[in-house]
This record gives C-alpha cells, sequence and structure tokens, in this order.
C-alpha cells in the first residue's frame, strides 16, 4: 500500500475490525540516551548561539539513528502507528531554540515524517499481514489562545488565532510532504489551541482538493475532568466533532486508572472511534514515572474488555516494554462499538448542552446585545468591561442556556469590540459554561468572534440575500472554525412567504 488513501481506507476497515496499537513515549525513550548538547547540535549546529539540549525534535535531524532505533522498538512489540518526533515542530516552540524560522520548522516536519515513513514502510514490506502507518503529530504549542498569562489583564492573548494556525499549517504541511498517512493534534489542554489546528488542516483540503485524515486527542488536567482550559470531557468532544476525525481520544497527564471515567465517559457520546494513550501513573517528586508495565496493560486491558476502547497506546513515562504488555492485554478483545448519532445539535461552552426533543425550549440571552439593550450598549461605548460581564453572569443565573452577544452599532468597531468581550468572557467560568451565540449583521464580525471561543458556538445567523456563492462560502468557513449555524429564509428577491420559496 503505498498510496495514501489507500492506506487510510485500510486503516478505516481495521480499527472497526480490532484494536489498534499507538507507540509510547518519544521523549522518555530519548533520555534513556543520556544525550548531550553535542549530539544535539550535531555539526549542522555546531555554531548555533543558544543552547539546544533538550530540543528532542532536532534530533530527527542531528541524531536521526536514535529516533529510528526507537520507532523500531515500539514496531517489534506490536505498534500499529508510529507518531512523528514533532511534538515541539512549530514556530512557536521552536523560538525557545533560535530555531523558529518556517522553512526550517517545515523542514523538520518533512525529515522526521520521511524517517517514519521508512521505517514503517520497511516493516510493512518484511510484515505484510500487519501494514504499519505514521501519524503526524501536532503538539500543543506553549501558549495558549484561551487563557491569560498575565493577571493583571484577562483580555490579553500571547498569540492570535491567525498566527497560531498559519504556524500549524506549515507544520501540517512539511509533515504532509514527508509521508504522513493522517495528523494526530494532540496533548489539547486548550481547545481553542486544537480548533485552530483542525482550521488549518481543513483549509488545507479545501485550499488542494485532497483529504487530512485527523486524529484528535485531548488532555484531562487533574482529577476534576477537565481540560486545563476548564472544559469537561464531554464539551471537549462537542467543541471539535466537526473536524470528521479518524478519532477522538485522550491522553497524558493522568495514569490509566485516573483516566478510565473520562474514556468511559467520552465513548458514550462519541460517533468516532475512541483512542487512548495515557501516561505510566502520574509523575513522582522526580518528575518521574512509576507505573509498571504489568499494571498498566492490567488496567488497559480491563478497559478493553469492557469495551471501551478502539486504538490504545502509551504516554509520557511509556516504554517498549509497557507497550508489549499492552497489546498481549488487548490484543483478544473487541474493540469498542461505535454508537449511532443521535442528530441532535450539541453544543458546548465549558459545560455540553445537547438540544433533542425532551430539551424543550432553549432560552438565549439577549441582554448581551447593543442592538436590544441600551444599558449593554452604554457600557460597551464606556469601556466598562467588568460591568458588561456582569450583564451575562445575570442572564446565566436566570436560567439562559445561550448567550447572545452582538456589538453592532455605528460608534463601535464591531470587531474589535467582539474580540475584547469574548476574551474577557472566556476567563469567567461562571459564564463561559454555557455556549456562546455571535449575532452580527456583518460576517466579518462574525469571523472575529468565531477565533476567540473554545466551544461549540453559534452563528446568527446566514442568508442567500448576497447569493447562493457567498453563501456556500460563509457556512463552510462556519465549518472550518466549528459552529453551528441558524440559516434565515432570505435570498436576493426577498424574505420567503410561501413553503416553497
Amino acid at each position: 500500500m503505498t498510496d495514501r488513501h489507500a492506506r487510510y481506507t485500510y486503516l478505516q476497515t481495521a480499527v472497526q475490525e480490532r484494536i489498534l496499537f499507538l507507540d509510547g513515549a518519544m521523549g522518555t525513550n530519548i533520555q534513556r540516551y543520556r544525550l548531550e548538547e553535542a549530539d544535539f547540535r550535531g555539526t549542522r549546529f555546531a555554531d548555533h548561539p543558544s543552547s539546544l539540549a533538550g530540543d528532542y525534535d532536532l534530533l530527527s535531524i542531528t541524531k536521526p539513528e536514535v529516533i529510528e532505533e526507537i520507532h523500531r522498538g515500539f514496531l517489534d512489540v506490536g505498534a500499529d502507528i508510529l507518531e512523528t518526533n514533532t511534538f515541539n515542530s512549530t514556530s512557536v516552540s521552536q523560538a525557545d531554540y533560535g530555531l523558529e524560522a518556517p522553512e526550517f520548522v517545515r523542514e523538520m516536519n518533512r525529515t522526521s515524517a520521511a524517517l517514519a515513513r521508512r521505517v514503517a514502510d520497511e516493516y510493512t514490506q518484511r510484515y505484510p499481514e500487519k501494514p504499519r502507518f505514521v501519524a503526524g503529530i501536532l503538539g500543543p504549542t506553549n501558549k495558549t489562545l484561551s487563557l491569560s498569562p498575565d493577571v493583571n489583564d484577562p483580555g490579553f492573548r500571547a498569540i492570535s488565532f491567525d498566527d497560531l494556525a498559519a504556524d500549524y499549517a506549515n507544520a501540517l504541511e512539511g509533515l504532509l510532504e514527508g509521508g504522513v498517512d493522517f495528523v494526530m493534534i494532540e496533548t489539547i489542554f486548550d481547545t481553542l489551541n486544537a480548533k485552530a489546528a483542525i482550521y488549518a488542516a481543513r483549509r488545507h483540503a479545501r485550499r488542494t482538493g485532497t483529504v487530512v485524515p485527523i486524529m484528535i486527542s485531548g488532555t484531562i488536567t487533574d482529577l476534576s475532568g477537565r481540560t486545563l482550559s476548564g472544559q469537561t470531557t464531554e464539551a471537549f468532544y462537542y467543541s471539535v466533532r466537526h473536524a470528521e476525525a479518524f478519532s477522538i481520544g485522550l491522553n497524558c497527564a493522568l495514569g490509566a486508572d485516573q483516566l478510565r471515567r473520562y474514556v468511559k465517559d467520552l465513548g458514550q457520546v462519541s460517533q468516532y472511534p475512541v483512542s487512548v494513550h495515557p501516561n505510566a501513573g502520574l509523575p513522582n517528586e522526580f518528575g518521574e514515572y512509576d507505573d509498571t508495565p504489568e499494571n498498566m496493560a492490567e488496567v488497559i486491558g480491563g478497559m478493553a474488555a469492557d469495551g471501551l476502547l478502539n486504538i490504545v497506546g502509551g504516554c509520557c513515562g511509556t516504554t517498549k516494554e509497557h507497550l508489549r504488555q499492552i497489546v498481549n492485554a488487548c490484543s483478544g478483545h473487541a474493540p469498542r462499538q461505535i454508537p449511532a448519532d443521535p442528530q441532535t445539535m450539541r453544543l458546548s461552552g465549558l459545560e455540553p448542552l445537547e438540544v433533542a426533543g425532551h430539551t424543550g425550549f432553549v432560552n438565549v440571552g439577549e441582554r448581551t446585545n447593543v442592538t436590544g439593550s441600551r444599558k449593554f450598549a452604554r457600557l460597551i461605548r464606556e469601556g466598562d468591561h467588568e460591568a458588561a460581564l456582569e450583564v451575562a453572569l445575570h442572564q446565566v443565573e436566570n436560567g439562559a442556556q445561550v448567550i447572545d452577544i452582538n456589538m453592532d452599532e455605528a460608534m463601535l468597531e464591531s470587531d474589535v469590540e467582539m474580540e475584547r468581550y469574548l476574551k474577557l468572557l472566556a476567563t469567567e467560568p461562571d459564564i463561559s459554561r454555557v455556549p456562546i451565540m455571535l449575532d452580527s449583521s456583518k460576517f466579518s464580525v462574525i469571523e472575529a468572534g468565531l477565533k476567540w471561543v473554545q466551544g461549540k458556538s453559534i452563528v446568527n445567523s446566514i442568508s442567500l440575500k448576497e447569493g447562493e456563492a457567498e453563501f456556500i462560502e460563509h457556512a463552510q468557513t462556519i465549518r472550518d472554525y466549528g459552529a453551528a449555524a441558524i440559516i434565515m429564509a432570505f435570498d436576493e428577491d426577498g424574505q420567503a412567504d410561501t413553503f416553497e420559496r
């Protein structure tokens, strides 16, 4: 199978027939080599002005034999899918080492992908009954779109959606050039970061006319069961399901036993295969991982026996011996059966909202609308954002299940005000727990808002007033950002007044 489409078609069938296996932790296994600064530099970067020790992704260029040996070790014990050594291969992350130039970052991704591809193909040729695949890794970066790093300015962000999406697009193109079968957006602690990566992948697919298969894996950061940016597992799933992913799962942060309940929660709502690659337990006081291969395999084997898994591997602390034991514990069990899509509208803020027959009327709070509330308009004009947030809070406290936000007023820079308000709102969990409705007669304002909502929002609204071509473009853009849409019954000739129209 030399064609990406053929390999992906095979994989879609295989995941329905058996549990598939990811590899384990790249960083943990690199650390075992006790590499020094000179190893990271090689000859190419001997004169680089800053330290490169710890830039593990760079080793695909300067020490490829180390990365290849780790890949081979995981394939030897039963991995179906290799992950590229590109967790930090973005300009945002490589800036820590002075290697952020987009051309070089693209090279890093291409080189790591080609290395993994070569090893995977070698094993496929050697064992044709067990084809091997390559997942191109897009890591979370060290920036967050939903949270402010400045305690004195909750509206500040260290990076913009557009810049992060462009960075992901560059990395993705390098991975595809290197021959990956799909990309994995993983270790997602901020869903808005993941939405930027999904946006980049969907835009690339539309621009090139090619399919970019995606795996998605979120991270529950502690036993509260939420991501770092505050979403529950179900809300996270609703926020990213527009990616039409190959799989959606969870990895990192927690050990297998702590992660089990959230894997089960995800499996109850997901219409996609569920993946899990947990850490080898929680880190000890030295930052190391103590869960043994035997214990980790027993816990994950229990998940498999209970029908919770489709794809499984290991994250921080997991070695090839961990994976060997996991493969042995899970191989005899059938994969999770994927439930039918209930065909309901599923929205999210920090928490989920399913709109179904049992829901009844959905209460939309419209006091955060400058065209409908003179008080709110005055607060926005005066820059009293704290009081403007109180308006939203009172609506949620009084039963609003969705908050409608509109900044359309002649005296305002509507797109600027929409962005500012949404950034501030994201820092208020008592408000942002409910979904957002972005309301404007200007699509540019709607798009400005879509870049700052990590949940699954609603766009209010689009219509055919400007013609079919613009309507389709707007609808596709809304889908790229992962929102639902209200469609108004207007076309170039006015409002529909009969059933036929």
